[in-house]
């Protein structure tokens, strides 16, 4: 698109009135410049992602889980708004505390480390978390959910939450305060971008030491996740933060053309929300556009909108909107479909090789 000409929307004399509702301030930020309206206009973008019936992936990265926010990809899977996730281990594990009733509070970021150590405190900036009656009992749940699950044969990490979403609605106090359990139950794949990563990862070293294997078919896990975009007439991703999870979303694309041959062209739609700088080189700050260097984006010039802002501030508006305007959407229960899929790619791979 053409943006070298002076036929642009007039900047409004914002009003804000007492019966406004989260539409009007989408509308209003989506009106205004910089971030805000980067903000107001990846909302809309949410909505015609769902509205497209789009395949939408939601990357989470960063400490998400502990502040809450579970609740909130809960409320997007039991609506069909987000259809599978890529987190880092750490989401899935504190997310899980919650369900368990294991305590988790506000604290203060201006304190001294040393006196919380001793205190048994474990701080995530202004998070608190106990060591004993928090991780420590964690840790115990996720060693007897795995002591006998997943041993000795190759499994994606979308299976091993699977694993735990079942035992924590089957067993837990609260199995409503978990994604996990709604993905679960929804058939919404939970990919772990780096499980050895994580504390899920550290529980299941007692269990190796004890002779248990533990096999993750990573490749099978890429795959899987390439297969989701291709059987897609429409994909896009909604990412929180960059990190790893926001890679490993966005290098479907590459491994579809790249390595597999199948000319796919990548996302139809990303919304990135993120601190990160672009131009130190990291992944993490990358724009979207960039992306399209690597096939990682249908289009560089439009349906890619990054909102430099904090996720804790802008996400919470940006599922506020959609869960406003939007009616719910039929579960695509693409876990169920992931065997389906990854056949279907391998006949086409081979097929195009012949």
């Amino acid at each position: 698109m053409d943006h070298h000409n002076f036929r642009g929307k007039d900047i409004p004399h914002l009003k804000i009135k007492p019966n406004m509702g989260i539409d009007d301030l989408v509308e209003i930020f989506a009106g205004t410049a910089y971030n805000a309206r980067q903000l107001g206009e990846a909302a809309k973008l949410y909505r015609k992602m769902i509205e497209d019936d789009a395949t939408i992936c939601l990357t989470i990265s960063g400490a998400m889980t502990p502040v809450g926010f579970g609740g909130l990809f809960k409320s997007l899977i039991e609506r069909g708004f987000v259809d599978w996730i890529i987190a880092t281990g750490a989401n899935v594990y504190h997310e899980d505390h919650f369900a368990w009733n294991l305590p988790v509070k506000q604290g203060h970021f201006e304190v001294d480390d040393m006196i919380l150590y001793e205190k048994d405190i474990v701080r995530i900036r202004d998070v608190y978390i106990k060591g004993e009656e928090t991780l420590k009992a964690e840790d115990k749940i996720v060693q007897k959910i795995f002591t006998n699950k997943l041993i000795n044969k190759p499994f994606t990490t979308a299976e091993f939450c699977n694993a735990m979403g079942k035992y924590s609605k089957e067993h837990s106090k609260y199995p409503e305060k978990s994604f996990v359990v709604a993905a679960y139950d929804y058939d919404v794949p939970v990919y772990v971008s780096t499980l050895k990563d994580s504390s899920l990862a550290l529980d299941l070293a007692p269990l190796r030491l004890a002779n248990k294997i533990y096999n993750v078919d990573f490749v099978r896990e890429i795959l899987e996740q390439a297969a989701i975009v291709y059987h897609s007439k429409k994909s896009g991703i909604v990412e929180i933060g960059g990190g790893v999870p926001k890679n490993t979303a966005q290098q479907t694309g590459p491994l579809l053309d790249q390595i597999l041959g199948l000319g796919h062209g990548g996302q139809n739609y990303i919304i990135q929300i993120t601190d990160a700088r672009p131009d130190t080189g990291g992944l993490s700050g990358a724009t979207l556009q960039e992306g399209k260097s690597w096939g990682k984006v249908k289009d560089s010039h439009e349906d890619v909108i990054m909102v430099y802002a904090d996720a804790t501030i802008a996400f919470p508006i940006l599922c506020l909107y959609a869960l406003s305007t939007e009616k719910p959407r039929k579960p695509k229960r693409l876990y169920k479909k992931l065997g389906k899929y990854y056949t279907d790619l391998t006949k086409t791979y081979f097929n195009k090789r012949r």
